[in-house]
């Protein structure tokens, strides 16, 4: 099995947080929750960001940096990601999304999390152009190709793929040149 192999994105994405800083459960919550941070793009109920603590730490990519003496309940462990588990992260946000439709959610919590974490996000923004600009060309000769009077429905879908799809590789245009004016920290 592969490094990392298995892993859902939700997990990846607890584990991007705690490179970003070492916090226990509820913190991490909090971030994913829907009213959170990050809970626009990404978010997470409380127990299955306590589910991917576990399995991130069974599996050696976080570990325990601390103990927070709760006030009123019981003390909350803080956990910090191990150098194979950021090594794992950085690796995972190069990777492009495979799928339009996880344009929206996961192709964009990858670029947020690299610019909170000061990770070059060039890689992926690159790697997912690649990827968008053959499938915009197919959609445009599919286009081509579809009676928008005897197919309105497939003329429909078509152009609303196409506009998606064309959309992304601006917004992904944009990001690159955004990207040439910063240094990235890490």
């Amino acid at each position: 099995m592969a490094a990392g192999e298995g892993l859902t994105s939700s997990e990846y994405c607890v584990l991007a947080l705690l490179i970003e800083a070492p916090r226990h459960g509820w913190g991490l919550a909090t971030v994913l929750a829907r009213d959170g941070e990050l809970g626009s793009i990404w978010s997470m109920a409380r127990p299955l960001v306590y589910t991917s603590l576990r399995r991130l730490e069974t599996d050696g990519w976080i570990e325990t940096s601390g103990i927070e003496r709760g006030d009123r309940g019981p003390h909350r462990v803080i956990f910090k990601a191990t150098p194979k588990g950021e090594k794992l992260v950085r690796e995972w946000l190069q990777l492009p999304v495979e799928h339009v439709r996880d344009i929206r959610s996961l192709f964009l919590v990858k670029v947020v999390l690299a610019q909170r974490l000061g990770f070059d996000a060039e890689p992926l923004l690159l790697a997912q152009r690649a990827l968008m600009l053959p499938f915009v060309a197919f959609l445009e000769a599919r286009l081509d190709d579809v009676d928008p009077i005897a197919e309105p429905t497939e003329a429909t879908v078509l152009n609303f793929r196409l506009e998606t799809a064309q959309t992304t590789v601006r917004f992904i245009d944009h990001m690159l040149d955004t990207v040439k004016t910063a240094q990235p920290r890490r």
